[in-house]
């Protein structure tokens, strides 16, 4: 499998959002998914990436079940899918 190329602020994003993972276990397995997965080089336009709340994230998502869960009743009080994943990854 090729890695993607990114801009180091991306790659950087990537890394860093692994933090907000629910467990030591997913907090490794992420960083090693990034490395696998990307590469230092060019800006990938292409790359999903979006801040809320003061957090920024880039590309899918993994989340736990509580995480899915917590989106899901977040759209259903009305909050965009797009802010409530981020938010209920980073911040539950």
């Amino acid at each position: 499998m090729s890695q993607q190329e990114v801009s180091r602020e991306q790659y950087q994003v990537l890394v860093s959002q692994c933090r907000y993972a629910d467990t030591a276990k997913a907090r490794a397995r992420c960083r090693a998914e990034v490395v696998e997965l990307y590469r230092i080089g060019r800006t990938d336009k292409s790359l999903d990436c979006r801040t809320y709340s003061g957090i920024t994230v880039c590309g899918k998502l993994r989340l736990s079940k509580s995480e899915r869960q917590c989106v899901r009743h977040s759209v259903e009080q009305g909050v965009p899918y797009r802010r409530a994943e981020v938010e209920c990854y980073a911040l539950s």
